[in-house]
């Protein structure tokens, strides 16, 4: 096993891979009119394929993986994608990223097939808020099926909330009444501007230091970031069962700390959520015996991932919305 690192000395051993780009919800943020398919895009990577890839990416260190969309519960087979994940050599943390619709309902069958941790989109607690973001009356659902989440002994349960100036920045002292008594992990995540939405970036984007600055003031303490953590400048406070989380993408030092590759729902390779490159992974997904085809394949590119993707300077890479690309 060689693990993948690139000439800034990063080490990737995380993968985030999307099974499906189409997403149920309206998020005004991603998906204001809905998920439409272009006629000519290819379905998605088959449970072969993804085995496939996954041996590919273990042979080159994988040992997170993380589970993503559009919303993965929307494809009809995501309990075989979970047990093709968990069957795969060295993956330790199998996770998924999902909006909840079906965690209360499927939780226990998701659980059996492997999965271990779970991040929960839940972009406001006020229930007319979470409908006007999402576009769907389904809050209470949601939060029951965090709540039996936590009951259920995962590793990890976490929430993510996209912050948007005027819709829900003035909810944190109800963020903090929720994380008194709920272990959660709180992922407060900055809006980013996508190719498909610099209005409302402009008439939305919240600083995330602006919110920082109010947790050290309401007694938060930063916490020290863990060798192997992801992009998130965590805080806890002692009066608290649960933790927030700073995602600050247009921080200038946002990507020093990268660890992740992320694979899209018909196999190309992305190096950067909004980088310019990347390769379709597919034509080595067909067979067996091109395992080694794929691995020098993967590891031929790393070496083209960016120091930054350098949003605080203006970029928005090639990336249309976050749903294209796995978030």
């Amino acid at each position: 096993m060689t693990p993948l690192a690139d000439r800034y000395g990063r080490r990737f051993p995380y993968l985030r891979l999307s099974i499906i780009p189409a997403c149920n919800f309206r998020c005004t943020y991603c998906l204001p009119h809905g998920y439409h398919a272009d006629a000519d895009m290819a379905g998605p990577l088959s449970l072969d394929e993804i085995a496939r890839l996954l041996r590919g990416f273990a042979e080159l260190g994988m040992h997170k993986l993380r589970i993503t969309g559009g919303e993965p519960s929307v494809r009809r087979d995501l309990t075989a994608v979970l047990r093709t994940a968990a069957a795969a050599p060295g993956v330790s943390k199998l996770a998924m990223t999902t909006n909840g619709t079906l965690l209360s309902r499927r939780l226990g069958e998701w659980m059996d097939a492997g999965l271990n941790a779970i991040n929960v989109s839940v972009d406001s607690l006020d229930r007319a808020t979470f409908a006007r973001i999402t576009g769907h009356d389904r809050l209470d659902d949601i939060l029951h099926g965090v709540d039996m989440a936590l009951d259920a002994g995962l590793s990890a349960v976490k929430l993510n909330a996209v912050l948007l100036r005027g819709v829900n920045d003035c909810e944190l002292p109800r963020w903090l009444d929720y994380l008194r008594d709920h272990a959660v992990g709180l992922r407060f995540i900055e809006l980013m501007q996508t190719g498909d939405n610099p209005a409302f970036f402009r008439d939305h984007h919240v600083r995330a230091e602006t919110l920082e600055a109010g947790l050290r003031e309401a007694g938060w303490q930063p916490l020290p970031r863990a060798a192997d953590a992801g992009p998130a400048r965590e805080y806890r406070h002692p009066g608290y069962a649960g933790r927030i989380g700073i995602i600050a993408p247009y921080s200038k030092d946002f990507c020093a700390g990268c660890n992740r590759l992320r694979v899209t729902a018909t196999g190309d390779l992305r190096l950067c959520l909004f980088g310019e490159f990347g390769i379709p992974l597919r034509p080595y997904l067909q067979h067996d015996e091109q395992l080694a085809d794929l691995v020098r394949a993967i590891g031929g590119q790393i070496g083209r991932k960016e120091q930054g993707h350098f949003l605080h300077e203006g970029r928005t890479g090639i990336t249309p919305h976050l749903a294209s690309t796995g978030g």
